[in-house]
């Protein structure tokens, strides 16, 4: 399942991440489902579980954790 609008997200994506990390994991998701919609079925990991943990990868990549808060890394230097 694609989502198109960040409103589409999961309710936890929405109530904990910033506005452009929800862009981040939303692109990631999707580009992820994208690049690999003609894979059937893969015995390890389903596609949406892959999806998932590389919408997280990315925002981790520009986000942090910080105080209960996610916080651009950027802001932080």
């Amino acid at each position: 399942m694609f989502y198109k609008f960040n409103k589409d997200l999961p309710p936890f994506i929405q109530n904990h991440l910033p506005e452009q990390a929800q862009d981040i994991f939303r692109e990631a998701y999707n580009g992820t489902l994208e690049k690999h919609k003609d894979r059937k079925h893969h015995k390890r990991e389903p596609l949406e579980e892959a999806a998932y943990k590389a919408a997280w990868t990315a925002v981790k990549e520009k986000y942090v954790q910080k105080n209960q808060k996610w916080v651009a890394i950027k802001q932080l230097n």
